[in-house]
Formats: C-alpha cells, sequence, structure tokens
C-alpha cells in the first residue's frame, strides 16, 4: 500500500499530463488534493500516465474532477479502463450536482427572520380568530339545545381544573399575602403608619393579586393539561374519529373544559382572597401585634373594600375563558408529531400568561375610568 503522489509533465505540443503513482483512493489521498488543486490551478490536463498508479477510487477520482479545468477523453484512461470509468462516474456526478446556495448575507438574514416572524404572528391571529368563531358557534349551539349538554364532562373538569387546585393555588397566595404584609410592616413602620398595612394587604389581596396568582397557576396548570390532552387525541386522530362518528369536537372537547374554567375560576379566586388574607393577617398579628379583630375592623371601615372585592371577581371569569380557550386552541392546532405537540403545550402557556398580564393591565385602566 503506497502513498498517493503525482507528477506534472509539460510536453510542449503534447500538452499537460498528469503522472498518478500509489493509491488514490480516500485513507491514502492525505493532503494530496490540496496540493494538486494548487500546482494545477484549474489547468486543462490532455493526458494521464497510469503506470504505476495502484488502488483507484471515487475519492481519488474526485480530487481529479475538482482539480482539472476541462474533462479528461476516455483514451487518457487506455491503460486501466475500470479507473476511467470511475472517473467519469465521478465527473458526471459534480456536474450534475446543484452548486451549494449561497447564505444571504446577516442583514438580509436579520430582516428576513423579522418578516417570517410577522408573517408567523399575522397567521396565529387569523388562526386564533377563527378558533374564536368556531367557539362562539359552539357556545351558542349549547345554550340552544342544553339536552346535548355533556354534564359528566363538566363535573369531570371542573373537578380537576378546580377543585384539584385548589391547595396550590390557596398556599401560594397565603404566601404571597404574607410577603406583602411583611414588606408592608417594615415600611410602612419606619414611617410611622404600621396601621396601614392592613389596607395595603386588603387592597392587593382582593383587587389584584389573588385573581391575578389564580390565574396564572391555572394557565400553568390548566392551559398545558387541556393543549397536550386535545393534541395527543389529534395525534392518534381520535378528533377526526368523533367528526366521523358524528360528534363535534368542540362539543365534546372545549365547551366542558370552557364551562369548568368559569366556574371554578371565581370559586378559586375567592379561595385565594381568603387565604391571602389569612396570611397577612397572621404577619400582623405577629410582627405588629394587630389582633384578628383589629384587622378585621379595619378592613370594615373601609368603604371601599366592597368595590375591590367586585373588580377581582369580576375579572376571574374574563381571564378563565382566556386560560381555557387559549390552551384548547393550542391543542386543536396540534400536528401528527411529538415535536408539534411540545411546541404547541409551551405555546398555550406563554400566551395564556401574556394574555392575562395584558388584560390585567386593561383593566385597571377600565377601573381606574370608572374610578373604582
Amino acid at each position: 500500500m503506497a502513498a498517493a503522489d503525482f507528477q506534472i509533465d509539460e510536453n510542449g505540443a503534447a500538452g499537460l499530463t498528469l503522472r498518478l503513482t500509489g493509491d488514490w483512493t480516500a485513507t491514502e489521498l492525505g493532503r494530496v488534493s490540496r496540493r494538486l488543486d494548487e500546482q494545477l490551478h484549474e489547468r486543462c490536463v490532455d493526458a494521464v500516465d497510469l503506470k504505476d498508479l495502484g488502488r483507484f477510487d471515487t475519492a481519488g477520482a474526485l480530487a481529479i474532477v475538482q482539480a482539472s479545468n476541462c474533462v479528461l477523453p476516455e483514451k487518457a484512461w487506455s491503460e486501466r479502463p475500470e479507473a476511467g470509468r470511475t472517473y467519469a462516474m465521478v465527473e458526471k456526478l459534480e456536474r450534475e450536482s446543484a452548486p451549494p446556495p449561497r447564505r444571504p448575507l446577516p442583514v438580509v438574514r436579520f430582516f428576513s427572520k423579522i418578516g417570517l416572524g410577522v408573517h408567523d404572528i399575522a397567521m396565529e391571529a387569523m388562526l386564533s380568530m377563527a378558533f374564536l368563531g368556531r367557539l362562539i358557534v359552539a357556545v351558542g349551539t349549547a345554550f340552544k339545545h342544553p339536552s346535548r349538554i355533556r354534564w359528566a364532562a363538566w363535573f369531570s373538569q371542573g373537578e380537576r381544573a378546580g377543585l384539584d387546585a385548589m391547595p396550590i393555588i390557596a398556599v401560594t397566595n397565603f404566601f404571597i399575602g404574607s410577603v406583602i404584609a411583611l414588606l408592608g410592616a417594615n415600611l410602612l413602620s419606619q414611617l410611622g403608619a404600621g396601621v396601614f398595612t392592613v389596607q395595603l394587604v386588603a387592597v392587593s389581596v382582593l383587587r389584584e393579586l389573588a385573581v391575578l396568582i389564580t390565574a396564572i397557576l391555572l394557565a400553568g396548570r390548566s392551559a398545558s393539561s387541556f393543549a397536550a390532552e386535545i393534541g395527543s387525541m389529534r395525534m392518534t386522530q381520535e378528533v377526526d374519529a368523533m367528526q366521523v362518528m358524528g360528534v363535534n369536537p368542540f362539543q365534546a372537547l372545549v365547551i366542558p373544559r370552557l364551562a369548568a374554567m368559569v366556574i371554578m375560576m371565581p370559586l378559586l379566586t375567592f379561595v385565594g382572597i381568603v387565604t391571602g388574607l389569612f396570611g397577612g393577617l397572621l404577619v400582623t398579628w405577629g410582627v405588629l401585634g394587630y389582633g384578628p379583630i383589629f384587622f378585621i375592623q379595619q378592613m370594615s371601615q373601609d368603604p371601599m373594600m366592597g368595590n375591590h372585592l367586585l373588580v377581582g371577581m369580576v375579572k376571574a371569569p374574563v381571564f378563565a375563558i382566556v386560560v381555557a380557550a387559549i390552551g384548547c386552541r393550542q391543542g386543536m392546532a396540534v400536528a401528527g408529531d411529538v415535536e408539534s405537540l411540545g411546541r404547541r403545550v409551551t405555546a398555550a402557556v406563554v400566551q395564556a400568561i401574556f394574555a392575562i398580564i395584558f388584560l390585567d393591565a386593561v383593566f385597571a385602566l377600565i377601573f381606574m375610568e370608572l374610578n373604582l
């Protein structure tokens, strides 16, 4: 086994002769192909001397094709016809293969990404509006034909999306109320206004934190669950089977989840309010020495507490509709692969949380204008 090598002879009228020695194979080429390319400079080879050529494979043929600027005639390989056939096959494939695509400039790639992002946002908005239209029609049909309502699915989804989420929502709101009370007690006590810690905890929990934390927890818990459940049914073609059997997938899959969220969200929000206030009560009692009776009296003496409670409870069903609709929408959009399922579940959680925070800001502006 000899390493590949070559010599280039310029014989005047006879043209350029390429003398090959050794084994021109993938394992023996080494850097010969680079030297051959540098010395030929894409000049045309007129003849090939194959007397000292050992083995010859497609790697050797490719090196000659890429270095030379012309096609070697068939008679040049008369001493080794099998090498000539290998060379002819590689030369044809190299000639017919498409050139590598040119990479666009960084500026072009940047604007193309922006364009694709705008296109994806527009398509997502259009598909979401189409889903919303079908959902409104399905809700109207459910009210028009109450006998077709699947009550068992409603109660099942209500238990899974609502009652099972009650412990985590209660614990989370308890600690949120405790943290707000602790911060308020430390800051307001320095100003001699520690008594207003009660109002701080009550307003923040009643108006914002309880419903917001509850909705975000359900966005991560229920929206992802809805998307995964419906998406897996899409992957296994169960949704298509429902349509074949004459069952409306919206009536069977979307409406029960939507109804369960709308019914359970105000209940969970109320539980969050109670536990949040209880956490604030314990902290003010332990840090400031204000007992439970004083805490309740301070809340009852504020005439705006009823408005704060109303504001928080009004947001609950709206957030419930958003969480359930986004989760079901992403589930219905799942394609037939697992990667699509993962993307849609992630999108359901992200979009639901974003929509909740956005709507909370819109509600804040509306209630500010209404002086509530």
